[in-house]
């Protein structure tokens, strides 16, 4: 089981977005959907009734979970998704099929950090960094921009991050001042141009955006924990969840603004007990022997 996933808010078309992702991206399937059960829905989801309600897809055997719900959210750059291809003609194709409907963030094109290299949003939203390099060790990971309210926390939130989820590790940490760039603007000296960590040994960046930027960390993508058992959830809950307004149904929000959601291990056998989704819908973090 993949430790930390993924979740891509979706406006009631998840299972169009995935089914999109598995014709640009190779070895590319949808795994599982869940949907809506008809009973024990709030007013607002009485209209999903049946419906699917989250989609995993894996992209090379990395999960990504989207949730189908409604408008009130939508990805934005503050999180991306690293993409390396092996050579050009793998990273030009896949441009080409994320960039139908979307917008260029960065035109795909040799940079001095990469040989051909690319900053798309599809037509969903998404944000995709797409490099090429032959020897990439990892396909896909994510990759976190702090900017807006964030702005210059990069270095501080990964330290946090490393030291509450188990089995995390900081990697590399480059700031501006080691990259000799000018500082000025938004850019300090200990602003993060690029750093890579894991999490419960999975791969992510982090970055401080270099620019003002008119958004900052939303639900529209968050990070689900699977954590082991009510004492590693509570765990991580009480150490991340730094908004209580916005604690529901095991989501949380952290001080740096970024959305995650801690759920049991085993949250699909809990599902399906009598009336557990009523039940989880009255929750704010996840008490594993109510269910």
């Amino acid at each position: 089981m993949q430790t930390v996933v993924p979740n891509i808010w979706c406006n009631s078309n998840a299972l169009e977005v995935a089914e999109h992702y598995a014709t640009i991206f190779p070895n590319t399937e949808i795994t599982n959907v869940v949907r809506y059960p008809t009973e024990g829905l709030l007013d607002f989801q009485q209209p999903m009734a049946g419906q699917p309600l989250t989609v995993d897809v894996e992209i090379q055997g990395y999960q990504l979970t989207l949730i189908n719900a409604d408008d009130t959210f939508r990805p934005n750059p503050s999180i991306s998704f690293m993409v390396t291809s092996a050579n050009k003609q793998l990273t030009q194709a896949l441009w080409d099929g994320l960039h139908e409907g979307g917008r260029v963030l960065m035109d795909l094109g040799e940079y001095p950090f990469n040989p051909f290299y690319g900053w798309v949003e599809d037509k969903f939203g998404v944000s995709w960094q797409l490099m090429t390099s032959p020897d990439a060790e990892t396909y896909i990971y994510p990759s976190l921009m702090f900017c807006g309210r964030a702005q210059n926390r990069a270095h501080e939130a990964i330290q946090r991050y490393v030291e509450v989820i188990d089995g995390s590790a900081i990697k590399q940490v480059v700031t501006y001042a080691d990259f000799g760039h000018a500082l000025g603007g938004v850019i300090t000296k200990d602003s993060v141009v690029f750093s890579t960590f894991t999490l419960a040994g999975q791969k992510f960046g982090a970055m401080d955006s270099a620019v003002p930027q008119d958004f900052d960390f939303d639900c529209g993508l968050a990070l689900l924990v699977n954590a082991h058992g009510q004492e590693q959830l509570d765990r991580y809950w009480n150490a991340l969840s730094a908004v209580p307004e916005a604690e529901r149904c095991g989501w949380l929000r952290d001080e740096f603004g970024l959305a995650w959601e801690i759920v049991p291990d085993n949250l699909d056998e809990l599902m399906s007990r009598p009336g557990a989704y009523e039940k989880l819908m009255s929750m704010g973090k996840i008490i594993i022997a109510d269910f």
